[in-house]
């Protein structure tokens, strides 16, 4: 059995460890968001993870700690986010913001707006398109 002196310096030790994590889990999670060209262009959560020196499923617990929502689930809107701007603003062809915003298929886009809009992508277009489309 392990002596209580040694109790302090390893919960001292476990604690820095968490916070080092819980930063490795901030810098990931400012690397993505502001990227939507990131999203696009096929950089995966994960990947990001990937770089920091931290456990899948221990990442996985800490980013739905910083941020309520998985890993995957915050790739998604980030990427529907990304995808109902470019409906918006442009005339693009559906299978090009598909693929644009990282969704590679414009099925698993239309399945992911039904999903979470409850409607697809062309008649999000139709009600939201903007008066000036680039």
């Amino acid at each position: 059995m392990r002596s209580s002196v040694y109790a302090p310096a390893s919960y001292a030790r476990a604690w820095k460890r968490y916070e080092r994590q819980r930063a490795d889990v901030e810098s990931s999670r400012t690397q993505i968001e502001p990227n939507p060209k990131g999203i696009g262009s096929g950089l995966d959560l994960w990947i990001a993870r990937s770089t920091q020196s931290i456990n899948q499923d221990l990442f996985a617990r800490l980013f739905v700690t910083e941020t309520g929502m998985t890993p995957a689930k915050f790739v998604e809107q980030a990427r529907l986010e990304a995808a109902r701007c470019t409906l918006e603003q442009t005339t693009l062809l559906v299978e090009a913001i598909a693929e644009r915003c990282g969704f590679g298929e414009p099925e698993r886009m239309r399945r992911s707006f039904r999903r979470v809009l409850r409607v697809s992508p062309q008649d999000y277009r139709a009600r939201f398109k903007s008066t000036v489309l680039h």
